[in-house]
Order: structure tokens, then C-alpha cells, then sequence
């Protein structure tokens, strides 16, 4: 019979199916020989001589052998292993019945060394072939153990096999998830004329669903009736279920429906298997016709109609069955009590999940994961991290799972300190290993400002997926460092096949920093690999074209499938953006007339547009209607947006009546709208009286301080600017340094304030200087602080601008063709200064030259800008 022939060879090929592996032992000239008497049931000690004189004695006096099959009997491996070694030592042969005992007891106790030894002591003959029962017994052994390498070698050695050797070895390469090795066993079974049996089938048609490979679990189907077992439940129940996990579920009914006897698992497998493939309401009909049959659901059961509930996002129903659960004997079992947890949690029933949690008997780590994973979905990440305090001072140990919610909780309430403790905690426990906790870590650590600490997690990672390559790359984008995230995205597209999440987030990237060229290969690849239209991906597509100016590709965009609401969102703000307010109006009547229900974001876009183009009465209008027409009860951000609306058009004191007359206690960014105003105004009194109720809830906004300092500067109080500046250092607060990029010819160049390090500076520089002289000249106000240094120190315009755009524009000029656009993209504001200068240079050169500032876009053309010069930092 032939001996290797099948594909497990590939996972072990430095051994020889031929040679068997040897222990060699040296003796000495005396030993203790050491036996059990069961008749006596006392240890002996008898001192022998190491000859062949000796040994003929003791074995004609004493039959060695049936002692160590005895100790195997009543389980005392040790002692039967101490007699096995000094049988070897004597040189006393064993028979094949106490190496068979000794293999079923060290595969009983799951003694693996024991077991090894024992395969040695077989081995040291250098016999070229086992019998049956013996080589049975090592398979056997060995594939409990899961060394798949020595079976392998057994099996290759046996000098006949039977059924359960193939059995054995088909299920044990199964089991370790080689499935095609596995089928290839039994196909070679059925080659050599062994006829499969009852555990062959089941074994043979969970390695197909394990795939899955319906063609080939199809074929054994047909075995199944081939042979006569299409009536045995065993083998129909796992015919089900590989149809099920095939996703074939229609066949696994018909199945199912001809079966003359059903037990239990034949239910719960049609059962589970319509949850698992989506068909909720079909496999709640089933568990109903289940319990009329009637067969008494068990855990397994009443845990997938739990879940299926949670799927269905059924409230009503999910209270039906935790009634039907009450009246059974599994109530108290926590694996039930955790299905309904989640289950709860999931429809939005926080408090319902609360008292299951607290009512559930030996609460394990699942349990606790379970309520801290539902407030992490419930948007209650304060009590998620209360939760696994709580677990953490009750002694139950984390798992990777409650490690990754409680991670993703400090994510939401930037909880630093909390984050770091968790990480010392995964790198004690070991649990950092995982791709979940190491992702999540660096979503906190991105999210929290420390982006170096995720990036030195992102390193460590050794197993990274397309989540942790998505996590850094956002991370990364979030913190400012678009470059780098596209050069992550370059490297990540070398190794992994990017998702339309991934895609999405570098679309984020290219919006942020005006990298149209990048944006649109990511559309082209998009639409290459079938995920332009996945997901969020038209939005994320659609956005970056509106971020990066380029309406008429966003409208091209919008106008090739159909929308939704937040399509026409974006295109919303798009023009608000850019000071349209009456195009803003026109695409809302044209949305409406669509018969698209506009929601929350589209009126807070829709007010934008009315403010920045100064329609108040329009805006207070689309105000009023929201709740009377729409339905939609207004928030702080459309309050925010009516104050912003009537502070910008002067009416300040309107503007603060409002404010009091609020249903909702106003936040700091109402607050900051009428600060805005009162700074555009030049209201100090007003605007100082808005400051002080903004620091009384938020001292750490940065953008706060700003205004204040302008509303200062604007009016000349200087000392009050140095008192706003003395409060930012005092909090910690920093502004971010002024960063402007522009795209020439494909590329993405990012300049930074004072920016003396880029290759061409010194003719950027005196392109600047003429500009300035021919401003000088023609009489043009230049603007506040060009070279100064004390006035620079002292400048609202360059602690808040940082002049950045200025660089970026004329490097632009430099290395493009006369009449081509310049787009710029900045992260600040753009003060009176730069404003006046550019303005200057787009009627000098005679181009198109675009800045999307921190708040809006300014497009100059012809020495006119399109905010009317009224959306720059005075």
C-alpha cells in the first residue's frame, strides 16, 4: 500500500515519511529495577544485573509486560512510564499490548512528553512498519495533541490501515484547519476501496462548510446517499450545516424538510443557519414551529434567537423572548444573560441591559465586556470607563475585547491617562498582541494629540491589517500631518488591498490639504475596483472635490447616481463655503423639490450660506420653518448659526436678545458667534462680556483666545493683547504654526511660516519684493507687519496667519504656465495683509488664484476677491 501520497506532505517536508526518529540510552552496568505488584499494590525494588543471565531469570519468573498494563488500568502513568524505562535499560522486551496501554493513558491525560517518549522507545528498533493497532493508537495520540507532523509519519508507516486510521487522520487535519488536506485524505480513502462510515461523513462535510466549497460538499452529499446515510440525523445534521455555512440555505431547508427524524441539533443548525446568513424573520418562523413540534430549545437556542433580535433591531420582539427565556430552566446561565445584554444595548435600551447585568448570577469577563461594550454603543463612554473600574476592582480579568472598548472609550472622552493605563495592561497581560487592542490604541493615542505614541504602536504591530494601516493614516490626518498619511497610504497600497474605508480616509487627506491629483486617482481606482460606489465613498469622492474648489467635477459627481440627503449637504456647503447665498437657497429649493427631507445638517449649511452672504431675513425665515414644516426641533449649532447670522449683518444687540430668549443654555459656540461678530464689529464691550461666558465652561479652545486678541488688537488695546496671549501660555494653549500647500503639476508642496529651508526660497523671496515695491508704487495698502520683527511679535496678522499663503502663491506663479490657476489650501485664517497682496498679484499676473482658509474659500480674480472683502481676519 502506498505510504505518502497526499498534501500534508507540504507542511512538514524536511521529514522522511521512511525514517523514524531514535532515542539513544545509554546503561549502566547496575540498575533499580522498579515494578508494581497489583496483587500486593506495593513498590518493589529489586537490584539486577545488567546480563542476559539476569534478565531470562526475571522474566521467567514474572511477566513484566502485564504490569505496566495494569498500572495503565488503574491510571498511574508514572509509575508505568519508571517500569517502561527500566524494561529498556534491561533490555526486556515490551509487548505491543503495554505500548498500546501506555499511548491511550498518556492520550487520556494529554501527557504530551510522556507521550513522545513512549514513540521513541517504539522507534529505537528501527521497525520499518506498525501493525494496525499499535500504529492506531499513536494516530490517535498524536492528533489529540495536534502534532499532525509524527501522525503524518505513523501513517506513512502502517503496515495495513482500516477505517477509523482514516477517520483519525481526515478529522485531524480538519480540526487544525487544513481543509484541503483533509478532503484530499478522503478522496485517497475512497481511491484505495475504504468505505466511509458515520463519523467519516460529518467530519468530510464540516471541513467543505469550513471553507466553504459547496461543488465539493455537494459531492459528498452525493456519497452520503451512495452509501445509505441519507437517513442517519449525525450525518443529514451535518449536511445541514454545510449547506448553511456554504451559504446554500434554500438546500439546507429542503434537507431539513425531508428528514424523517429531527433531534434537537438538526433545529438549532436551520435555526442558527438562517441568523447567520441574514434571513432573521425565517429562522424566528422556524423557532416558533420549533417549540409547537414541540422540542425544548436549549442555550444554544435561546442565545441565537437572542442575537437574531439584536440583528432585527426588534425591541418588542427581543422583550418577548427574554419573557419565553424567564419561564426556562437557562435564565440564570450568564451566557443568556449576555445575549441579552448586548441585545439591549444594541436597540438602545441601555437601562433594560443595566438590569440584566446586575442580575446575572457569576458574572465572567464576557458579561462585564458585554455592559461596557454597550455603553460604548449607547454613546456613554463616561460609564464604560466606570464599568471597567469597577470590573477591574472586582479581580475580573480583561480579555481582548473589554481591553479595545474600554480603549475606544478614552478614544471619545480623549481620556489620556486612563488610555495609558489600559496600554501598561495589555503590554502585562499580553494582550497587546491582539490587532484590536493594538488598533485601537492607535485611534486613541491619534485622537488624544499624541500621534507619535500611535505611530510607535503602529511599528510594533507585527501582524498589521487593513484596520491598522486605516487607523494610522486617519490618526495622521487628524493630527495635521497630511503628507505623511499619504506617504502611509503609498506603502500600505505595496503590501494590502486598501477597503473603501481606507479609500475614504486618504479622500479626507487629499480634501484637507487641496491635493486634487491624488483625490482623483483615488476616484479612478475606485472606480477600477468596483468601490466608487460603497459605503460612504460617493460622499467621501463628492467632498473632496467641493474641499478642493473644483465645483463643476463635484456637480459631474453629484449628477451621475443618485444621492441622498447628505450628498446634497455637502454640496450645501460647499456654497456656503465660498459666500453663495443665493445659490445656497436655489440648490435647497431644488433639493426639496426633489423630494429629499432635509435634516438637521442641512439647515445649519443652509443658515451658513444666508449669514456669510448677509440674507438675514432668508435665514430667520429658513429658521422658523425648520420646526413648523420640517419637523426638526433646532439645536445648539442652529442657534449658533442664527447668532453668527445676525452679529456678522451688525445687528449685535439683536443678536444677544436672542441669546437670552434661548431654550437651551447657550455653549460656547454661541458665545464665540457673538464674540465673532463683536470682533468684526469692533463691540469690545459686548465681545468682553462674550468671552467671559465662554471661559466659564471652556478655557482649552485655543480659537477663543484668537478672537479675543483680534477684537483687542482691532481696537488697539495691545495690553489686553498681551493679557489674552499671558492666559493662552498659562492653559498650555499654542497655535498651530501657519501652513499652506499647493499643488504644481501633480505635486503637493507644503509651506510653513517663515519657511527658509525650501530649495527655492531665495527667488520666492525676491518675487515677493517686487510685488511689494509695485504695491508701494501704486499706492496699494500692503497691510500690517511685512518686516519688522517687533511688529511681527506684536501683529495679530502673523501670530494668527502666519503669512504662509504667500510663499505658496508665488512658488505656484513660478513653477506653473502663465494664465494657469494657483489653488491654495491653508490652515488658518487669512488676515488683511495677506488679503491685500494677493489681491494685488491676481490683477498683476492676470490669474485665477484660489485660498481655502481655515473658515471660507477666497477666489481672486482681477484684483477682486469673491468674499467681497469681508471674510479675511481684520
Amino acid at each position: 500500500m502506498e505510504a505518502a501520497f497526499v498534501k500534508p506532505s507540504q507542511l512538514h517536508p524536511q521529514r522522511d515519511p521512511l525514517t523514524l526518529p531514535t532515542t539513544s540510552t545509554s546503561i549502566s552496568n547496575l540498575k533499580t529495577f522498579t515494578f508494581f505488584h497489583p496483587s500486593l499494590r506495593k513498590v518493589k525494588h529489586v537490584r539486577v544485573s545488567n546480563s542476559a543471565t539476569t534478565t531470562t531469570s526475571l522474566s521467567s519468573s514474572h511477566n513484566p509486560n502485564s504490569d505496566i498494563s495494569q498500572l495503565c488500568l488503574l491510571g498511574d502513568l508514572d509509575r508505568a512510564m519508571a517500569y517502561l524505562d527500566s524494561m529498556h535499560d534491561l533490555r526486556i522486551p515490551v509487548e505491543e499490548d503495554a505500548y498500546v496501554a501506555l499511548l491511550r493513558l498518556c492520550e487520556f491525560k494529554r501527557q504530551r512528553k510522556e507521550g513522545s517518549r513512549v514513540y521513541s522507545y517504539i522507534c529505537k528498533p528501527m521497525v520499518t512498519h506498525l501493525s494496525l493497532r499499535l500504529g492506531n493508537a499513536l494516530l490517535s495520540m498524536f492528533v489529540r495533541f495536534g502534532n499532525l507532523v509524527d501522525a503524518w509519519f505513523v501513517f506513512g508507516r502502517m503496515e495495513e490501515r482500516n477505517l477509523f486510521s482514516w477517520n483519525v487522520l481526515v478529522g485531524g487535519y480538519a480540526k487544525a484547519g487544513f481543509f484541503d488536506e483533509a478532503l484530499d485524505l478522503y478522496h485517497r480513502m475512497l481511491w484505495v476501496g475504504v468505505k466511509p462510515d458515520v463519523y467519516t461523513f460529518p467530519c468530510v462535510l464540516r471541513t467543505c462548510g469550513g471553507l466553504p466549497d459547496l461543488v465539493r460538499g455537494r459531492e459528498v452529499h452525493v456519497h452520503v446517499l451512495r452509501h445509505g446515510f441519507e437517513s442517519d440525523v449525525d450525518v443529514v445534521n451535518a449536511l445541514i450545516t454545510m449547506y448553511v455555512k456554504c451559504g446554500d440555505v434554500s438546500t439546507a431547508r429542503l434537507v431539513f424538510d425531508k428528514m424523517p427524524n429531527r433531534d434537537r441539533i438538526s433545529w438549532n443548525a436551520m435555526i442558527s443557519g438562517y441568523f447567520e446568513n441574514r434571513d432573521c424573520l425565517e429562522g424566528m418562523r422556524l423557532f416558533c414551529m420549533m417549540i409547537e413540534h414541540p422540542v425544548e430549545p436549549d442555550l444554544k437556542t435561546l442565545t441565537s434567537v437572542i442575537t437574531a433580535c439584536e440583528l432585527l433591531d426588534d425591541e418588542r420582539l427581543g422583550r418577548e423572548i427574554h419573557g419565553y427565556v424567564l419561564r426556562t430552566e437557562f435564565w440564570r446561565d450568564p451566557s443568556v444573560s449576555n445575549s441579552l445584554i448586548q441585545m439591549y444595548s444594541s436597540v438602545g435600551l441601555i437601562e433594560e441591559a443595566e438590569q440584566v447585568f446586575h442580575r446575572t448570577e457569576g458574572r465572567d469577563v464576557v458579561s462585564w465586556t458585554a455592559m461596557i461594550s454597550g455603553y460604548e454603543n449607547c454613546f456613554m463612554p463616561h460609564k464604560a470607563l466606570e464599568t471597567y473600574k469597577t470590573m477591574e476592582a472586582e479581580g475580573v480579568m480583561p480579555d481582548e475585547i473589554t481591553i479595545a472598548m474600554a480603549l475606544s472609550a478614552c478614544s471619545c472622552l480623549c481620556h489620556l491617562d486612563m488610555g495609558m493605563n489600559l496600554h501598561e495592561v495589555a503590554k502585562q497581560t499580553g494582550l497587546i498582541t491582539y490587532a484590536m487592542v493594538a488598533n485601537t490604541l492607535i485611534d486613541m493615542y491619534a485622537k488624544c494629540k499624541c500621534i507619535d505614541k500611535a505611530l510607535e504602536v503602529f511599528h510594533s504591530t507585527h501582524d498589521k491589517n487593513i484596520i491598522s494601516w486605516t487607523s494610522i493614516i486617519l490618526g495622521l490626518r487628524i493630527n495635521n500631518r497630511c503628507f505623511e498619511a499619504l506617504c502611509y497610504f503609498r506603502e500600505m497600497i505595496l503590501r494590502l488591498k486598501p477597503n473603501s474605508v481606507t479609500l475614504v480616509s486618504v479622500l479626507s487627506v487629499c480634501a484637507r490639504i487641496g491635493a486634487l491629483t491624488c483625490g482623483k486617482e483615488i476616484h479612478a481606482h475606485a472606480l477600477r475596483t468596483g468601490l466608487s460606489f460603497d459605503g460612504f465613498m460617493p460622499n467621501a469622492i463628492l467632498d473632496m472635490y467641493v474641499r478642493c474648489g473644483r465645483m463643476e467635477y463635484a456637480w459631474k459627481q453629484f449628477s451621475s447616481v443618485d444621492y441622498d440627503v447628505d450628498a446634497w449637504n455637502i454640496l450645501l456647503t460647499g456654497y456656503a463655503e465660498r459666500g453663495k447665498g443665493a445659490a445656497g437657497v436655489e440648490l435647497f429649493q431644488r433639493m426639496v423639490e426633489s423630494n429629499i427631507t432635509p435634516d438637521e445638517i442641512t439647515f445649519i449649511s443652509l443658515l451658513c450660506a444666508c449669514s456669510r452672504s448677509g440674507m438675514v431675513a432668508e435665514g430667520l425665515e429658513y429658521f422658523n420653518s425648520m420646526k413648523y414644516e420640517y419637523s426638526i426641533t433646532p439645536n445648539l449649532k442652529h442657534y449658533t448659526c442664527v447668532v453668527d447670522l445676525l452679529g456678522r449683518a451688525g445687528k449685535l444687540e439683536e443678536a444677544y436678545e436672542f441669546i437670552q430668549k434661548m431654550p437651551l443654555k447657550p455653549d460656547p459656540a454661541v458665545w464665540g458667534a457673538l464674540l465673532n461678530a463683536c470682533r468684526i464689529h469692533h463691540h469690545v464691550e459686548l465681545g468682553e462680556q462674550a468671552a467671559d461666558n465662554i471661559f466659564q465652561d471652556d478655557t482649552t479652545n485655543v480659537g477663543y483666545y484668537i478672537l479675543l486678541s483680534n477684537l483687542y488688537a482691532d481696537t488697539g488695546k495691545w495690553d489686553k493683547v498681551s493679557e489674552a496671549r499671558k492666559m493662552m501660555r498659562q492653559n498650555g494653549l499654542i497655535v498651530d504654526p501657519g501652513c499652506s500647500w499647493v499643488e504644481v503639476k501633480g505635486t503637493v508642496h507644503a509651506f510653513l511660516s517663515g519657511d527658509n529651508f525650501h530649495p527655492q526660497i531665495k527667488e520666492i523671496n525676491a518675487v515677493l519684493e517686487r510685488f511689494y515695491k509695485k504695491m508701494k508704487e501704486a499706492g496699494v495698502e500692503e497691510g500690517e507687519g511685512r518686516s519688522d520683527i517687533d511688529i511681527i511679535e506684536a501683529s495679530k496678522a502673523d501670530i494668527f496667519c502666519g503669512h504662509s499663503e504667500r510663499l505658496a502663491i508665488v512658488f505656484g506663479l513660478i513653477n506653473s504656465g502663465p494664465g494657469m490657476p494657483i489653488w491654495v489650501t491653508k490652515n488658518l485664517y487669512m488676515c488683511k495683509s495677506c488679503h491685500n497682496i494677493v489681491k494685488f498679484i491676481s490683477r498683476e499676473v492676470r490669474r485665477e488664484i484660489s485660498v481655502r482658509d481655515a473658515e471660507q474659500f477666497h477666489h481672486f480674480k482681477g484684483g477682486i476677491c469673491s468674499c467681497m472683502d469681508e471674510g479675511y481676519l481684520t
